[in-house]
């Protein structure tokens, strides 16, 4: 009897080490492959001899399609309905604009047009905007407000939130286009010649005049839409206006629009749009040949407010 309890014995001490040397062997992974069977197993027929790589695709297939789901609900929403919508209310208020700008040589009308397409514009992409920092804009002389440009969605945002009429300073490309040239010509709006920096300054005539005799000016200093959600480096053309005027920059960081509305694609994805408006910054401390600085300093105020409300990551943290 002794023995056989010795040997009973012995045998649970193997079996314990044996479990010691198994766990002090085993991959990292297997507890993460065990679960993955687990759940598969729970959720599906899988046979026992199944290959984990047959296990994983199991699991992927068991997967639930919600997501894909309603991100083609979405899509189709927007193809079938609210693009349309869109398209149609610019091309009934934009006509409607075109046909006053012959009666309206201030643009007041037309500018209340385009502030009323903005309006149904962001309704329907069942976009709300948030502003902070609207305190800071004094509409009591003219200034240039400097954004940043992410979105088909900014000018729209713009329109329906700046409680002033003003100007956009576009490039010239689009004034050659049937229609829409015509339009912005009679509406006063300024374009820019983007080819050099030379020709860019003399192209700003028009805006200089316009901001001398109070007319504020919207300018996207990148140029152009950024199409990966970050802010580009600013061209420094535009800021010759500012500093030949005398009128503040007004920094503003547009923040949302890309996620709702980014390039190459009429997916809208309704979300809250941000527009944080920062400080002026005076040109009486910039020469016409330290328009680079000013340039810089704008986009320091713009990346700060964006990048700390958005949610790309900030790009200048990899500098440090």
């Amino acid at each position: 009897m002794a023995k056989r309890t010795h040997k009973k014995k012995l045998l649970t001490e193997d079996f314990l080490i044996a479990r010691v040397v198994i766990h002090t062997f085993k991959s990292p992974n297997h507890d993460i492959a065990k679960s993955r069977n687990e759940s598969v197993l729970y959720n599906s027929e899988v046979r026992p001899e199944s290959s984990l790589a047959e296990v994983e695709e199991s699991s992927r297939e068991t997967e639930p399609s919600s997501p894909r789901i309603f991100h083609w609900l979405s899509a189709l929403r927007s193809y079938a309905v609210l693009d349309p919508l869109i398209f149609f209310y610019t091309i009934v208020l934009g006509s409607l604009s075109f046909a006053a700008s012959f009666s309206d040589p201030e643009g007041a009308k037309q500018h209340a047009i385009a502030r009323r397409w903005a309006r149904w514009i962001l309704r329907t992409s069942m976009c709300p905007v948030r502003i902070l920092g609207l305190e800071r804009i004094d509409m009591s002389r003219p200034a240039i407000y400097a954004a940043n440009h992410i979105s088909a969605l900014d000018i729209p945002l713009l329109y329906a939130n700046l409680p002033f009429q003003f100007r956009i300073l576009a490039k010239q490309e689009l004034f050659r286009y049937p229609f829409i040239g015509g339009h912005l010509k009679r509406s006063g709006q300024c374009a820019v010649d983007q080819s050099n920096a030379r020709a860019s300054i003399r192209s700003l005539g028009r805006a200089i005049e316009g901001l001398k005799s109070g007319m504020p000016l919207v300018i996207f200093p990148e140029g152009g839409r950024a199409a990966d959600g970050h802010i580009m480096p600013f061209m420094s053309g535009a800021f010759y206006a500012s500093i030949k005027a005398q009128v503040p920059v007004v920094p503003m960081a547009i923040v949302g629009t890309f996620e709702a509305l980014p390039m190459n694609t009429y997916h809208i994805r309704p979300r809250e749009l941000l527009l944080v408006v920062g400080n002026p910054i005076s040109p009486e401390m910039y020469t016409v040949r330290e328009l680079e600085s000013l340039a810089a300093k704008a986009q320091r105020e713009i990346e700060g407010m964006y990048y700390s409300n958005a949610h790309v990551p900030d790009p200048r943290n990899r500098l440090k």
